[in-house]
Parts: C-alpha cells; sequence; structure tokens
C-alpha cells in the first residue's frame, strides 16, 4: 500500500513500502515492494510484478520474469524469494521479455539470529492459525479452560495464560513436544479445533522453538509494528481464474520492514468476485467489485479488485465532463466497462435540484421562468440561487440537528434544544465555514442557554457514549467494538478506544440559577481507567499522536485536531454526507461505517470531494455547488446496457424515496394547505421541527429520525406496507386535497378540465401529462361530479411513485 492509500483513511503518514513503475512500450510495470530491505538471518522478501495494460486490465507477471540479485554474495533469490547471505547493499536485476529493471537490496545483520519473540515470532500464529477468533479461544470465555485475548488485544495477559496458568502442561519446558500447545494443535490430542498445522511448518517450528527458548516475554524495546502495506495496491483481474499474487509487508518502529504474507490472515468481502486463499492469493469468479482484506497484528489493510469476464466489450468512450468530479467517476466505469447514462432533461433536473436544496418541489410559475430562460448556463444559476435560500439552511439544518441529536429529554428543557437548533441555523444562514462549526460544538463551554453548542453534551452525559457519538458522527467511524477488544475488522484497538474516550473524562456539569439551565465545563480531574491495564488512558487521537495538552483542554485540543489538515477523516466524512444527502447513497455506504473492510466505492472521487471542502474553506455551498453542477448529478435515472445494474458507483441517477419531512412538506405546498406542529406556528414546514422527539404519525410512519442516537440509519428511506395503507387510506393526502381547495379556484377561473389536470401534473411532477395520461384522465372524468373526479385525480398524483420519489 502506498502513503497515499494509508491517508485513505485520514490517519498520519507512514513511510510504507510502496511500488516502483516501469513504463513500456504498450503497458506498465509496477514492481513491489519498491525496496527490499532484509534484516537478520530469518528475514526474506517476495518480490510481485504486475501489467499493466493500456485497457486497466492487471497481470500478475512475476513468474514471467527472471529475478537475480546483482551482487551473490549479499543476497540469494528463490524464485521470488529474496533471502540475505551477508551485510551490504545491492541490486536486484528483473528481466521481463526485452525490459530490464532494478530494485535496491539492503541487507543487515545477515549473521543474527536472536531469540524467538512472543509479540513478532508467535502471536501472528495464532492469529493466522484462527486460536485467538471469537469462533475459538478468543470468545469471551475462551475454549476448554483456556482463553485468549481476541485478536491479541491483550499480549501480557495472552502471556500468563500460556504459560502460568497450567504449569507444566500447556507449555511443557522440560519436553517441548509433549507441551498441550503444540500437540493439540498437530491434533495428537483430544483438540475441538481439530489439526491447526503439521509438523514440518513453520508454525510448528517457530512454537516449538520458542518453548524450547524458556517461552520469556518481550522485553523491553522490542520493535513494534507501526502498519502494514498490501500489495500490489490494485487489480484488475481478466477473465475467469485471473489470478494476482499479494505480498504484505509490515513496518516497525525501529525502522525496519518484515515480509508477513506468510501470517497475514485474508478475507475477501465478495467471494463472488474474488476468492483469497490462505496464502493471499487473489482468484477472479464472477463479474463485480471486491475488496481483499489482510489482516496483521492490529492493522487491517486492503486492495480493491475489480473482476472482468474474458469477453467484455472494450472501455466505453466517455462523455465530456463538466469538472474534475466526472473524470473521478469516469475513469472508475472505464475500468469496469460501464457507460453512464445520458444527462436528464430540464423538468427531471428542475424537480430533482428543487427537492434536494430546498426540501420542495418547485411551484408551476418557478418551472416556467426556468425554462423560459434562453441562458446556456441556466442549469448553474438555479442552483446558485437555491444555495441562497433560506430552505436550503432549513435542510441543512435539520441534517445538522440529526448529527447532533438535537431533541428534547429528561435532561434537555426544550428552550436550551430551542437555542441549539436556532445557534445552528444561524452558523448554516452566515455559511459559517463547517470545521469551524464542528469545533465550536465539540469545544463548548458554559451555560446550556447562553451558550448554545454546550447542549451537544446534554445531549448526552455519558463519557463513553459521547466518545462513541463524536467519532461516528464527526468522522464516520464506528469504535464501539474496540470498547472490548481490538476492532475485528478495523484498525481500532482497545488502546485506541479508551484514549480517544478519555478527551470528554473531564466534561462536569453544574446547575444554574435557572433549574432548566447547566453550566458545563472541564474540571481538570477524573481519569478513564483503560480496560486492560487498570491505569487511566492518556487522551490520544483516532490514529494520531498523544494530545498535548500544555496550554489547553481536552476538548479544546481533541476540537482543534479533530477538524484540522492533519486528520483529513472529518473532511472526507462531510465530503461523504454532503454527497449521500444528493445521490442516496455515500462514496463509503452506510456513511457512518467507515472502516477498512467497507471500503469507498471510488476512492479517488472521495479524495477528490475532501479536497474540495479543504480547498474551498469547509464551504457547505461551495462543496453543493460543485456536486450539483457535475455531470454526474445530472444524469437521466434511465438506465443502458452496461450500467442497469449498478448501484454504488454512480452511473445514473438512482430512484430515491423522499425524505418524511420533504414528503410531507411538498404534499402540503402542492395543496397549498398548512401544517400544526407543536411549539410552531402554523405553516411551519416540517423540515423546520428543532425537536427530534416530537413528530406525528405521517413523519414517524416514513421514518423521520427520532435522534435518539447519531446513527444514520435511524432516518429510515425504505418504503414499507404501513406508508402505501397510510397514503391510500389515511387523512393526510385526502384531507389536504379537499382542505386546499386547488381544483375549486381553477374552476372558479374558467380553467377547463384539460387545463386543470395539466396543471396538476405540473404542480406535482413539474411535468405535463403525456397524450396517453392525458387523454385517458380526461375521459374518467364524470361530468356530473367534475371537481370530485378532479380532486380523485389529484389525490391520485399524490399517490403515486412518481411523486414520493425524487428521480
Amino acid at each position: 500500500m502506498c502513503p497515499f492509500l494509508w491517508m485513505r483513511l485520514g490517519l498520519l503518514a507512514i513511510a510504507l513500502p510502496a511500488g516502483v513503475s516501469h513504463v513500456l512500450a504498450n503497458s506498465e510495470l509496477r514492481v513491489y515492494p519498491q525496496v527490499v530491505d532484509l534484516t537478520g538471518s530469518r528475514d526474506y522478501q517476495r518480490v510481485v510484478v504486475q501489467q499493466v495494460l493500456p485497457s486497466g486490465e492487471t497481470r500478475d507477471v512475476t513468474a514471467r520474469c527472471a529475478i537475480e540479485p546483482k551482487d551473490a554474495a549479499i543476497a540469494a533469490s528463490e524464485g521470488n524469494v529474496i533471502l540475505p547471505l551477508s551485510d551490504g547493499e545491492t541490486a536486484l536485476g528483473l528481466r521481463f521479455e526485452s525490459y530490464e529493471f532494478e530494485l535496491p537490496v539492503r541487507v543487515q545483520g545477515a549473521t543474527d539470529d536472536p531469540t524467538l519473540s512472543l509479540r513478532r515470532d508467535v502471536m501472528p500464529i495464532f492469529m493466522k492459525a484462527g486460536c485467538n477468533s471469537g469462533r475459538c479461544h478468543g470468545a469471551a470465555r475462551g475454549q476448554e479452560g483456556f482463553r485468549l485475548s481476541l485478536f491479541g488485544f491483550d499480549p501480557a495477559g495472552d502471556h500468563f495464560n500460556l504459560t502460568r496458568e497450567l504449569p507444566g502442561r500447556r507449555i511443557d519446558l522440560g519436553s517441548p513436544k509433549q507441551s498441550l500447545l503444540l500437540t493439540k494443535a498437530l491434533g495428537e490430542s483430544p483438540h475441538g479445533g481439530g489439526e491447526r498445522f503439521t509438523d514440518d511448518s513453520k508454525s510448528y517450528a517457530i512454537l516449538r522453538r520458542w518453548i524450547e527458548e524458556g517461552t520469556e516475554d518481550d522485553a523491553a524495546g522490542t520493535p513494534q509494528p507501526v502498519g502494514i502495506a498490501v500489495l500490489p495496491t490494485e487489480a484488475v483481474l481478466v477473465g475467469e481464474e485471473a489470478a494476482q499474487q499479494l505480498v504484505v509487508v509490515a513496518t516497525y518502529d525501529d525502522g525496519s520492514t518484515r515480509d508477513v504474507t506468510d501470517w497475514a490472515v485474508y478475507l475477501s468481502n465478495n467471494d463472488n468476485a474474488a476468492e483469497v486463499s490462505e496464502t493471499g492469493k487473489l482468484v477472479a469468479a464472477n463479474r463485480g467489485e471486491a475488496f481483499v482484506m489482510a489482516r496483521f497484528a492490529t492493522f487491517t489493510e486492503g486492495v480493491p479488485v475489480i473482476v472482468l469476464p474474458s469477453d467484455v466489450s472494450a472501455s466505453p468512450e466517455m462523455p465530456e465532463p463538466h469538472g474534475e468530479v466526472d473524470l473521478a467517476v469516469h475513469k472508475k466505469l472505464r475500468k469496469l466497462r460501464i457507460a453512464p447514462s445520458a444527462i436528464c432533461d430540464d423538468e427531471e433536473f428542475l424537480r430533482r435540484v428543487y427537492l434536494d436544496l430546498t426540501g420542495l418541489t418547485p411551484t408551476v410559475d418557478e418551472r416556467e421562468r426556468f425554462l423560459a430562460s434562453a441562458s446556456p448556463t441556466r442549469r448553474s444559476d438555479l442552483i446558485d440561487e437555491l444555495l441562497e435560500t433560506e430552505a436550503f439552511t432549513d435542510v441543512w439544518t435539520m441534517r445538522l440537528g440529526e448529527l447532533f441529536k438535537i431533541r428534547t429529554s429528561n435532561q434537555v428543557s426544550y428552550k436550551a434544544l430551542l437555542g441549539f437548533h436556532n445557534w445552528v441555523r444561524e452558523q448554516v444562514a452566515e455559511n459559517q465555514p463547517l470545521d469551524r462549526l464542528f469545533a465550536d460544538v465539540l469545544s463548548s463551554s458554559g451555560g446550556t442557554f447562553d451558550t448554545p453548542p454546550t447542549n451537544y453534551f446534554q445531549m448526552e452525559a455519558n463519557t463513553i457514549q459521547i466518545a462513541e457519538n463524536v467519532a461516528q458522527s464527526y468522522v464516520g467511524m464506528r469504535i464501539q467494538c474496540a470498547q472490548c477488544h481490538n476492532h475485528p475488522f478495523d484498525r481500532w484497538t482497545v488502546d485506541d478506544y479508551y484514549g480517544f474516550a478519555s478527551f470528554f473524562s473531564q466534561v462536569s456539569f453544574k446547575q444554574s440559577t435557572d433549574p432548566r439551565e447547566f453550566i458545563v465545563y472541564d474540571s481538570g480531574k477524573g481519569e478513564l481507567d483503560h480496560i486492560v491495564t487498570g491505569e487511566p488512558a492518556e487522551p490520544t487521537y483516532l490514529g494520531g499522536g498523544k494530545a498535548d495538552l500544555s496550554d489547553r483542554n481536552r476538548r479544546e485540543a481533541l476540537a482543534a485536531w479533530i477538524v484540522s489538515n492533519e486528520n483529513r477523516a472529518f473532511a472526507r466524512n462531510v465530503a461523504n454526507i454532503v454527497w449521500s444527502h444528493h445521490f442516496g447513497r455515500g462514496v463509503v455506504e452506510p456513511v457512518d461505517d467507515v472502516r477498512i473492510s467497507n471500503p469507498p466505492s471510488n476512492g479517488p472521487l472521495l479524495e477528490l470531494l475532501t479536497d474540495v471542502l479543504i480547498d474551498c474553506g469547509y464551504d457547505l455551498r461551495e462543496l453543493v455547488s460543485t456536486i450539483c453542477n457535475s455531470r454526474t448529478y445530472q444524469l437521466s435515472t434511465r438506465a443502458n446496457p452496461t450500467n442497469e445494474n449498478d448501484l454504488a458507483y454512480f452511473s445514473r441517477a438512482q430512484v430515491r424515496r423522499l425524505r418524511a419531512e420533504t414528503l410531507l412538506d411538498s404534499i402540503s405546498q402542492v395543496t397549498e394547505t398548512s401544517n400544526r406542529f407543536p411549539r410552531l406556528p402554523a405553516g411551519a414546514r416540517a423540515v423546520q421541527i428543532a425537536d427530534g422527539a416530537a413528530s406525528n404519525y405521517f413523519l414517524t410512519t416514513f421514518g423521520r429520525a427520532p435522534r435518539e442516537t447519531v446513527c444514520a440509519c435511524e432516518v429510515d428511506m425504505e418504503p414499507n406496507l404501513s406508508q402505501t395503507f397510510h397514503l391510500l387510506n389515511g387523512e393526510t393526502t385526502n384531507k389536504k386535497v379537499s382542505e386546499g381547495g386547488v381544483v375549486r379556484r381553477l374552476l372558479d377561473d374558467g380553467a377547463d378540465v384539460a387545463v386543470v389536470i395539466e396543471h396538476l401534473y405540473l404542480r406535482c411532477y413539474s411535468r405535463r401529462p403525456t397524450p396517453s395520461e392525458g387523454g385517458q384522465l380526461l375521459d374518467s372524468v364524470d361530468p356530473d361530479d367534475i371537481e370530485g373526479s378532479l380532486n380523485d385525480i389529484f389525490w391520485a398524483l399524490l399517490n403515486s411513485k412518481e411523486f414520493i420519489f425524487n428521480h
């Protein structure tokens, strides 16, 4: 993995082995890693060579390369495995067809053979064999009286259980071969896990030698891994059974590297597309995309893999992009051999952008004004206009209210809640940079009335829960798993969890003179004890270093770091949320479940959006403008033969059900009726409801977020039977059609039946009825009850999929 992909997670960049690229006449050769660095007599390093064709297809051509060190006295090669012989530097010569190139080789301590290390040599065996997994001895109670920490989060505890819990049996220093640790793994003693390896395997040799050497725990200063690289960094496999060997290289805190391909655990998130063997060999299966991960120590990294059939057509020609967003989307589509749909027509664009930016459908007059414009920039002009509306402010106040859990509770009064809501609305209206808005909430201190952002800590006062909420809403990461053990599918460890949670251990409250108001402050006292060590956890940034608290309190330090350029994860999370609002899904989906095992569908696109947000100074409107002006946003929902199954790569617009608030507001708008919500004036929109705890039957049925958690899943966008029954039989649409009197006023103004039908279509769909639709509806009108028939048509339009969905 190259440093860029490491930074994809918003972490501190670590120098990890990348590849060396060589451009040939009709392709490109990539050699991994870029340097062969060997330390100690037991060290070795695999080399892989990947050919990249002009079509984007990749091929593993390692076996077709001649690989030989220039100085045979310093290093030797066995196939693609490089071994140390003596200290020094040389070059590794590689020849592919008529092309020759070199890699630097460094060898240190070639004759050194130190004693084995528990953490470096032994613990990886337990991981590889599955001994410390949740289904085996890593379970909370272990198995058959033997317990290991899940995925090795507590090496010291594991060492005790191995060497002290059953003296002379689990480990037999007098007769290492008789140790239960070995006999059970070989299947010589009854073992629920069966045989894990054989007596001629590397695993057996290492464990036996460690026992023979006395099973000592590691001495202080033993090098620890700080990251891993999975190489090559991507693969596009064409044809069934096409393969690519992976190499995993670990980097240690002393600067050394180590080939850990044999000890990594591999997993594909889509075996239907690409399978991966225990040795790290990728094999193509069916057309699709997979993310193949390797786990070593506490680190999980992976590579995206695209699989295409051998008879796939050539990469389609891409249309003219509107900007860099389209270039990033087109690059991915080209690899997938997917052609994007055509651009939607003006009426489709008009309705879509109004619903997304204002939460309302365009009025008939707004439609006519837009279509009457002859300006070649009328779409971008409309976007600029809508970005300055109060309706846009209301939409994003609502979205931020969900992230900040703005709702009343036993702890939060309505006055305090309203102050927080209004403060957020002011920030959005004034276009306050989003990094400052989020940082001000996180670092806020004072009274919940006088300093509204402090209500964020009244919404949830539990230290652990605050930390989890901040991680999920600020950087999109669910770190809950790491509270008790290292995360099984991400890089977060127990140390990371408690280091991050300790930022909130000193948040304190005291009563104000008003019993409804509290003062939020940092007491300077109070620690959070680490679940394993029992010692106070030191405040540590997620993926960063320890906090400098010399001139500020813990939350101020965290607020400054979390929105800094040092932590791209914040900008990436916000950019992903904004993208998701306009496409119905994020580049990472769900938007608040960012982890190694849930990669972005288009990594370069997400990095581009992140750069746009940072470069524009976290200007929400600028980012929305960039997204909505892209060709990708303006695509039609109509599929072509290449993209009819695409749900993740943005080759066409997706049909999206309207949010509960938007649907109710749009029904009220087109019927010219108003709603009554608690503590809001008549005519207020559902999107303006400040309190997440306030709702009505319609909003609850259609999935309005109650804001009880920060999870994006609280907004339920899935259609269900209850919604259908309510639209058909409930009072909302029926009552509003009759109360609004739209049809009656049109008839009173002298409009004939055909004109009324056309007008209702324009109100609901922003388009005129087709001749077929108009003719059928006209024939259905009862001449003895014209108004009733037209109201029925109005009701039917409001209940149609075309109205309920954005498209």
